[in-house]
């Protein structure tokens, strides 16, 4: 009898068990895989990475684009701070060499007179050039003062006293703000109660709180490097209450300062000249721009365009306080010969530039009322003229 063949190992194992239907006479055949087939589940294996390992490394990488991304918003940045300083440079060789004389003098003119940028200029023209650019706009020096033989204000009958008047000023390239104060003696001198070029200037805000005052103007210079000074040291001449507290007897110096009749003198005098016209209160900066009803002779632009304050005083006695915006888009600044234009437009007999650029700041009525240049907010300073 012939032996029955051996199942194949690959033979299929056809079940039929649970293959009926209740109600069906026919089956349907279910395939199942071998055991040896299915697919078995295991649980998450930890995979240990030795430290330093490349494996490691790229596990350690950080997910996403961030790192790029900033990678690239920086390369951007400093790519457009190269393009805009290339331009900025690029504009300053034009004025420097290009082919206008009064565009050059006038941008030359306006840089030295900034704290900070005293030396673009120099990266394009000799000292040769620069110093003939200054000679030919420039205020001429003098020897006239104030003259003290000078009788007694006559104040308008049409005016209180007390009268503080503002009004706007306008020119080509400049706006600003002008405070008329009808009786001078309202004018004081406020200062540090110690100087020292260590030590931190304030707030023009901060002198005018203080004092309990109306209003107030920022007055002379001080030490000021590369324009990050801290106001605590003035430069030249300072005199409060009749008492010299910088400069010496012996210094010339140009000096705004009101004597105890409350008349307004300038021009170039001693500390020792000072003090013998009693000036009870006294800064120095300049140049004077009025002198006893005559304006001073100036070449050319007489100066740059820059935000200007001024101090001047009519023959009434009235005292004049002129603040000019610079360095802004709708007030590029004042030159020279601007500032003597205002101040005779409002009838000076006397008038003296006082510091300018960052430092000009007019309060009045506990608000700055003219638009600060400094990009970090007002300055701050050694001394104040305040409106009592």
């Amino acid at each position: 009898m012939p032996s029955k063949p051996n199942p194949s190992p690959a033979r299929r194992h056809i079940s039929t068990a649970g293959a009926y239907k209740q109600g069906s006479s026919s089956q349907r055949p279910v395939y199942r895989a071998p055991d040896n087939a299915r697919p078995t589940v295991s649980s998450p294996k930890t995979v240990y990475r030795a430290p330093g390992s490349p494996a490691a490394a790229r596990s350690a990488r950080p997910r996403g684009g961030a790192a790029r991304t900033a990678g690239r918003v920086g390369a951007l940045l400093g790519t457009l701070l190269a393009f805009l300083l290339a331009l900025a440079l690029g504009a300053c060789l034009i004025f420097c060499k290009g082919p206008s004389p009064t565009a050059r003098d006038l941008f030359v003119n306006t840089m030295l007179e900034t704290s900070a940028l005293k030396f673009v200029p120099r990266l394009f023209l000799s000292s040769g050039e620069i110093d003939a650019i200054v000679e030919r706009n420039s205020v001429a020096e003098t020897s006239e003062t104030t003259d003290t033989s000078q009788g007694e204000f006559q104040p308008p009958k049409d005016k209180p006293l007390d009268t503080i008047e503002i009004e706007d000023v306008h020119g080509p390239t400049y706006q600003g703000k002008m405070m008329i104060v009808y009786d001078p003696s309202r004018i004081q001198l406020a200062c540090l109660d110690q100087f020292s070029s260590s030590g931190k200037g304030k707030k023009l805000a901060e002198f005018v709180e203080e004092a309990g005052a109306v209003g107030g103007i920022n007055a002379g210079g001080f030490a000021d490097e590369n324009g990050m000074g801290s106001g605590g040291m003035p430069i030249g001449l300072v005199i409060r209450d009749g008492e010299m507290l910088m400069g010496q007897a012996g210094g010339s110096y140009s000096v705004i300062g009101f004597d105890g009749n409350d008349r307004l003198h300038v021009g170039q005098m001693t500390g020792a000249e000072a003090m013998e016209r009693g000036l009870r209160g006294a800064v120095s900066f300049g140049p004077a721009f009025i002198i006893n009803g005559e304006p001073v002779d100036v070449t050319g632009s007489g100066g740059g365009l820059n935000p200007r304050t001024v101090m001047g005083q009519r023959e009434d006695g009235a005292v004049l306080l002129l603040t000019i915006d610079g360095r802004q888009p709708h007030s590029l600044g004042a030159n020279y010969q601007d500032c003597i234009k205002v101040m005779q437009d409002y009838g000076a007999v006397n008038a003296a530039n006082l510091d300018g650029g960052s430092s000009s700041q007019m309060i009045y009525q506990g608000e700055t009322i003219n638009v600060c240049s400094s990009l970090y907010g007002p300055r701050n300073l050694p001394v104040a003229w305040l409106v009592q």
